[in-house]
């Protein structure tokens, strides 16, 4: 599998229609987006997997849960710096080398876990370090080869890549464990990351666009200025409200769907998925909606705090309402909603970091994602611990919705889409 070469010279001599129909820049948005996808089923496939490994190994559910929670350890710890090594040697070296690494570790967990608990964990957590680098190694390729006025719609075209992956993933690995083993999805999905590597080093050239502002003389990254800015801690701060209300349904959709409704499993499955779908269109749309406001005249600043209460206060209304019904049919639909409204998320704070310093929006996606992770740990336990103690899911999803008010607050005081930063 081989894209076509990213090189202006290589565009000069193909034909002009041609490469008006196909830019050289989608190939990397694709691409990335590719990754992400992978990335997401890579993380995701032991949550299926868990249950038959369980049986096997004798774990206890505290255990269980261990092995579930550790890739965050490696993914939380390495993302700021994942972020600086991409706006020091290129995206395609990063992210290239980030999806050999969680490949091969995908690969290694079915051999890791025969030989021991804390070599699995080790395992886990080295798919998480590799896995942080790429949505920072893929907004530094953003940053290279997209022209300005498209970034918006790369980001929320790579980003939503996020939900397919989602919905893709644990039905896929539920039919592979159940016909071929627990340890299948593992090499499977470790081998396409392969491919995938094959293609972008074959298919994706260093460097940067001519449509592109030029690399900057000067290679040390302002992390002072970067960290005193307030647009970049509001960027930060709703990274962490926005990705809250993201990991609690990606966690917990199937069980709110199961224990309120109590459909089977497999209709939990199926239920859950189609709020994944929402996100996916929702979040294109929201980067074509942004882009063509802004090139219509709108001030960045208005359109980024635009999507941004759209995304965190749509979604806060829609899980509110979700209180309101005892309908499954009703209840996807709210679900829906919020999903697609947070999915604005990708047009406000995820493109923000190009508006106010285009040349590090790596390092600020590192460090925003950093916050952006915390949600995973601790909004999905919190979550859990609120059904115990309430019995229903009425207490978690009006935090979910607190959380987003308060961060679409914080983006209407302090965001900003001028250019602060060189």
């Amino acid at each position: 599998m081989s894209a076509a070469p990213l090189d202006p010279s290589a565009a000069a001599v193909s034909s002009v229609p041609i490469a008006r129909r196909w830019p050289a820049w989608y190939n990397v948005v694709l691409l990335c987006g590719a990754a992400v996808l992978i990335s997401y089923i890579d993380r995701t496939n032991i949550s299926v997997a868990a249950i038959p490994m369980q049986a096997q190994f004798g774990w206890s559910e505290t255990t269980k849960g261990w092995v579930l929670s550790s890739f965050f350890i490696g993914y939380l710890a390495f993302m700021a710096a994942s972020g600086a090594l991409a706006n020091r040697f290129g995206g395609k070296i990063v992210l290239g080398a980030a999806v050999l690494w969680w490949s091969v570790f995908t690969m290694l967990t079915p051999p890791a876990a025969l030989i021991s608990l804390p070599v699995l964990i080790a395992a886990r957590i080295a798919l998480g370090l590799g896995e942080a680098a790429v949505f920072p190694a893929s907004v530094n390729m953003i940053g290279r080869w997209v022209p300005p006025a498209n970034r918006t719609r790369a980001v929320t075209a790579f980003s939503s890549m996020l939900s397919v992956g989602t919905m893709i993933s644990l039905p896929i690995t539920g039919w592979l464990v159940r016909d071929r083993g627990w340890p299948a999805p593992f090499f499977l999905f470790g081998a396409l990351g392969l491919v995938w590597a094959v293609g972008w080093f074959s298919g994706v050239r260093g460097g940067r666009s001519a449509d592109v502002e030029p690399a900057p003389t000067d290679r040390v990254i302002p992390w002072a200025r970067l960290l005193r800015s307030r647009a970049v801690w509001a960027i930060i701060i709703n990274h962490f409200c926005g990705n809250w209300a993201l990991y609690v349904m990606l966690a917990w959709l199937p069980s709110y769907f199961k224990t309120t409704f109590h459909v089977t499993l497999a209709n939990a499955g199926l239920l859950s998925a189609a709020p994944w779908a929402a996100y996916f269109v929702m979040g294109n749309l929201s980067g074509w909606l942004a882009d063509t406001m802004i090139a219509s005249g709108k001030s960045v600043t208005f359109v980024r705090k635009t999507v941004e209460v759209i995304a965190l206060v749509g979604s806060a209304t829609f899980l509110l309402l979700l209180q309101t019904t005892s309908s499954p049919a009703v209840a996807v639909l709210l679900m829906c909603g919020a999903a697609g409204t947070l999915s604005f998320c990708l047009a406000g704070f995820a493109a923000n970091p190009f508006d106010i310093a285009p040349r590090h929006a790596d390092v600020i996606w590192g460090l925003s994602n950093t916050a952006g992770t915390l949600p995973g740990i601790f909004g999905v336990y919190i979550t859990g611990w609120l059904i115990d103690r309430t019995g229903s899911y009425n207490a978690p999803f009006f935090l979910t919705a607190a959380v987003g008010i308060i961060g679409a607050i914080v983006y209407l005081l302090f965001a900003s889409g001028v250019r602060e930063i060189e």
